[in-house]
């Protein structure tokens, strides 16, 4: 073998190690990362510690409600699980989404309150790669968006050609739903609620990897190669703000104004896509996901006046 042979294949063994390990570090889920072990799952950092008791108690909470367990298989085979919690038959069902490497009761802590306390049912899914469902692979709502599209299905089936649904997302769960609201839905789905989700999985990550201190317009490549030869998925195929171009049904943005990890004006570059109606609610003082916590009453408002009650009631409804 001649030098420039040996240098040409040194080169790629780099190219495809460093290629691996960006995919195992950023899409990979191991089954220890993808069991809770904590009793109550409370997100790590500082931000979180003022609300500690406070998610605790949602979580005491919600474990207590009576909830039905549903299924659904993923249009790449993989067994999906969701819990729901029926406020009252006929009422609009919120299909609730978590964030990147989270849990439903971690991330959606409070939710199923928030809710009630709107008159809504709640179907808390656990995203590939976490809880009850299957799946060791994220990736960023490009497969994820087309999950919940397989979870309006069986509400549809499950509740009727007539129930009204809401697509919900929290972190990555906002980014996956806005995804969907960019395809094709069906008449159920009459609204978005997308809390603190970034524009492009291009753009968090790169601004992930600069917090890391390392150059992100040289690494990014090696994660987009990544996904691309080991995980079997074009990282850029889609995104929120592309999705937001076709968007044809309401969507309602919330975003911290304090958010560390997606900064808040990935929301306002949403909004700005977006081409349909729109509101976008930003939270002072408010980290990562923790608009409602720091502001129960105006999330609650905006979100009334946002979604009048003749659109969520379904046609023969008693609720």
């Amino acid at each position: 073998m001649t030098p420039i042979l040996i240098i040409a294949s040194i080169l790629v063994a780099v190219v495809l190690l460093t290629s691996y390990i960006c995919f195992h570090i950023t899409f990979y889920v191991t089954k220890a990362q993808k069991a809770c072990t904590e009793e109550y799952p409370i997100p790590a950092g500082k931000a979180y510690e003022p609300w500690r008791d406070k998610m605790i108690d949602w979580i005491k909470e919600t474990r207590a409600l009576p909830c039905r367990e549903f299924f659904t298989r993923s249009f790449d085979g993989l067994m999906l699980h969701g819990k729901f919690y029926e406020y009252a038959p006929g009422a609009p069902i919120e299909i609730m989404i978590h964030g990147y490497r989270g849990n439903a009761e971690r991330d959606l802590c409070g939710g199923v309150q928030r809710c009630f306390a709107l008159g809504h049912s709640a179907l808390v899914i656990d995203q590939r790669g976490s809880g009850k469902s299957q799946g060791n692979v994220i990736t960023f709502g490009i497969r994820e968006h087309q999950d919940c599209l397989k979870w309006i299905e069986l509400l549809v089936e499950v509740f009727g050609p007539d129930v009204k649904i809401i697509l919900t997302g929290i972190s990555m769960g906002a980014s996956t739903v806005l995804m969907a609201a960019g395809q094709q839905l069906p008449k159920n789905v009459i609204g978005v609620l997308a809390d603190c989700g970034y524009t492009t999985a291009k753009e968090i990550i790169k601004i992930v990897i600069r917090k890391l201190k390392l150059p992100a317009n040289l690494a990014y490549p090696f994660v987009k190669l990544g996904a691309f030869l080991y995980g079997g998925f074009r990282l850029e195929k889609d995104s929120a703000i592309s999705a937001m171009s076709r968007c044809k049904i309401p969507v309602i943005f919330y975003h911290g104004e304090s958010d560390d990890f997606v900064p808040c004006y990935m929301s306002q570059e949403n909004y700005n896509a977006c081409t349909s109606k729109k509101q976008l609610v930003t939270i002072p003082n408010a980290g990562h996901g923790l608009c409602y916590l720091v502001d129960p009453e105006q999330y609650l408002s905006t979100l009334k006046r946002f979604f009048p009650e003749e659109t969520l009631t379904a046609p023969n409804s008693n609720a």
